[in-house]
């Protein structure tokens, strides 16, 4: 029978325990663990009840593989009190160790302290299982502070200290992180890949990239794990560049990459017009054969839609066998994103019938769609019902697609009224879109004060600036223009210099006005010879 399970035949496993004349608490065990490492939880549990009606005591082992697969905690503390009226709760580590997983994995951190309180003996994976849960569950500064209290009687192992680095970065507290860090390098665990991987993750979140890149040079671990951690913290800090190529150091290391990795790479890939690298690396899913994971596909269409190819995007999306919530509005959004509002609607419309109930996420990419359409009164109809008719909050984002649209029909007024109830307040976007509009009126009073709001907001912001300057020369108050250009100087407001790029052997970017650049020389005599043969041909 093990050997069956081992192979993965569940169904062989099944015939041979079931032909068993006699049958112990280890053919049970072995029954339900194989039922659940091949993905039939359900089977398991079914296996655990008739392990009771064929009166075969469960073992500590038991126990702790259902604990990890109960499908609910209501299940989980029935199993719990039949523990206790068997007196093995509080005195088996392992069982105690699996109730504290299990009340985490469910949110009950109250219940895991209850359970890691009133057992016998604790051991280092007691606290690992209670500080990996708090981090889970939310709860980063009591994980903390009970890896704090955990050093006072235990040695942290690799695991520990990989969770406590998870908690700092959970609330962005680097001091903190700096400090477990130090710990890491004293005990020696920076050549573990877990702990290595923690702490690129750690400096990326706590904005300190440079220090990622240190350690990753530092442990020269060419491992998956370490990899992936910072390509992901090349993508999280908008370096797609470092990302592709460590990337592609990883490949010329013979490091197979994953799912996670491509689809980090993906979500950056439409930064790269045309999109060849992103081509390429759907190549590579579909070698891979990751073309069926579902996060993939998601990433594809998002990366095929921020490139302009929403037919290809949609071609994808159509081949999914499994389509869950995040599939549906990256579809939804990549067509409103192209200005394709027919279809983004045409689609929401497919979901409310075949699939899950819209979230936040889909009602900002249909709000959108209606922003592009200029539907108005569709998009308002979305806006006042989504509360009652789809149970999602108004966030930022879907005042400010109301917002847009209100100010694009002239509605101001009806806008400052409605942006009075924004969750945060009115924001930089709204800030700009009502200043353009009353310079646009001439209404002096609400551009000054909609201009102070914003500068507020943005202090490096020259638009506030720009529309001051011009108001106030408009109106023939040279005196406030001179004093508005005074405050710029002062704060050292300048104008951002635009730019072009263009991929072509790499990345090379032309600034405004820039004379001086890569292959400088060759473009401008290039430019004067077409010019040349324009005036000979007597186009100018």
């Amino acid at each position: 029978m093990r050997v069956f399970i081992d192979f993965g035949d569940i169904k062989c496993a099944r015939q041979v325990f079931d032909e068993m004349p006699e049958r112990d608490v280890v053919s049970w065990n072995s029954m339900i663990a194989g039922y659940f490492s091949g993905g039939f939880e359900y089977h398991a549990l079914e296996m655990f009840m008739k392990m009771h009606t064929f009166r075969v005591t469960p073992s500590t082992h038991t126990y702790s593989i259902v604990l990890s697969f109960v499908p609910s905690v209501c299940h989980g503390m029935e199993i719990h009190c039949n523990l206790i009226t068997k007196g093995v709760a509080f005195s088996s580590i392992v069982v105690g160790n699996s109730l504290i997983d299990m009340y985490c994995k469910y949110g009950f951190v109250d219940y895991a302290f209850g359970v890691f309180l009133d057992m016998e003996e604790i051991d280092v994976i007691s606290w690992n299982s209670l500080i990996t849960g708090c981090c889970k569950s939310g709860h980063k500064d009591m994980a903390f502070n009970q890896f704090c209290i955990m050093r006072t009687n235990y040695s942290p192992d690799a695991f520990t200290v990989s969770s406590a680095l998870t908690a700092c970065f959970g609330v962005q507290d680097l001091a903190k992180g700096i400090q477990i860090f130090c710990l890491i390098i004293k005990s020696g665990f920076l050549s573990n890949t877990i702990v290595s991987s923690a702490a690129i993750n750690m400096f990326s979140k706590c904005e300190s990239i440079k220090d990622s890149v240190s350690v990753f040079n530092e442990v020269d671990l060419w491992d998956s794990a370490v990899c992936n951690s910072m390509i992901s913290s090349f993508t999280y800090h908008q370096l797609e560049e470092n990302a592709m190529r460590v990337f592609v150091l990883s490949l010329n290391k013979n490091i197979k990459p994953t799912e996670f990795t491509l689809s980090c790479l993906l979500s950056c890939a439409s930064l790269f017009l045309p999109p060849v690298e992103g081509t390429q690396l759907h190549c590579l899913v579909v070698k891979l054969g990751f073309e069926q994971d579902h996060v993939i596909s998601s990433s594809l269409i998002e990366m095929y839609s921020k490139c302009g190819l929403s037919d290809a995007a949609k071609v994808i999306f159509d081949h999914m066998v499994i389509i869950d919530l995040i599939s549906w509005n990256s579809m939804i959004l990549g067509f409103a994103y192209n200005g394709r509002t027919v279809e983004s609607l045409e689609l929401f419309g497919e979901l409310l019938k075949t699939g899950p109930s819209p979230d936040e996420v889909t009602m900002t990419a249909v709000l959108l769609a209606c922003t592009h359409g200029s539907l108005i009164d569709k998009g308002l109809y979305f806006f006042h019902t989504m509360v009652n008719k789809y149970a999602v909050k108004p966030t930022d984002a879907h005042f400010t697609f109301i917002a847009e649209m209100m100010i694009r029909a002239g509605e101001v007024d009806k806008t400052i009224k409605m942006i009075a109830t924004m969750p945060d307040g009115i924001n930089s976007y709204i800030c700009k879109l009502i200043l353009g509009s009353a310079w646009i009126q001439g209404d002096l009073e609400l551009t000054e004060q909609v201009a102070e709001r914003l500068v507020k907001l943005e202090p490096k912001s020259l638009f506030a600036y720009m529309v001051l300057v011009k108001v106030y020369e408009t109106s023939g108050r040279w005196e406030s223009a001179a004093r508005v250009k005074k405050a710029m100087k002062d704060r050292n407001v300048r104008k951002v210099v635009g730019c072009s790029w263009i991929g072509v052997d790499g990345l090379f970017v032309f600034k405004e006005n820039e004379v001086i650049h890569h292959g400088g020389e060759d473009v401008y005599s290039t430019l004067r010879l077409l010019l040349q043969d324009i005036e000979e041909e007597g186009c100018v």
